[in-house]
């Protein structure tokens, strides 16, 4: 699993069935139920390149929409309207991307 060693398979589990309905996903309960919001900066920084696929550097609108696949391959798609607001509120500098530093703010918010 991607996530091995920094979040625990149940979580996982548990926070996509919480959010499996169309527009009930929410960043902030969702990185609680993982278990992300209490991990350490390295942790949540390990979590950050995990969920950038293309390994720009960057997690893009296109990686946000498939945000849940990553953690679980059988999870929704985010709808475009859950996509745009995780985007505009992980995007501090409008760039229209998450840096690192911009998730591990979001992820501690």
């Amino acid at each position: 699993m991607a996530f091995a060693g920094i979040l625990a398979d149940a979580d996982i589990k548990a926070a996509i069935a919480a959010c499996a309905a169309a527009d009930s996903f929410k960043h902030k309960e969702f990185f609680a139920k993982v278990g992300l919001s209490a991990k350490s900066l390295d942790e949540i920084k390990k979590a950050f390149f995990v969920v950038d696929q293309d390994a720009s550097g960057f997690i893009e609108e296109d990686e946000l929409k498939l945000f849940l696949q990553v953690f679980s391959p059988g999870a929704r798609a985010l709808t475009d309207a859950e996509t745009k607001a995780f985007l505009k509120a992980g995007d501090s500098d409008g760039d229209g991307a998450i840096g690192v530093d911009e998730f591990a703010a979001l992820v501690k918010a």
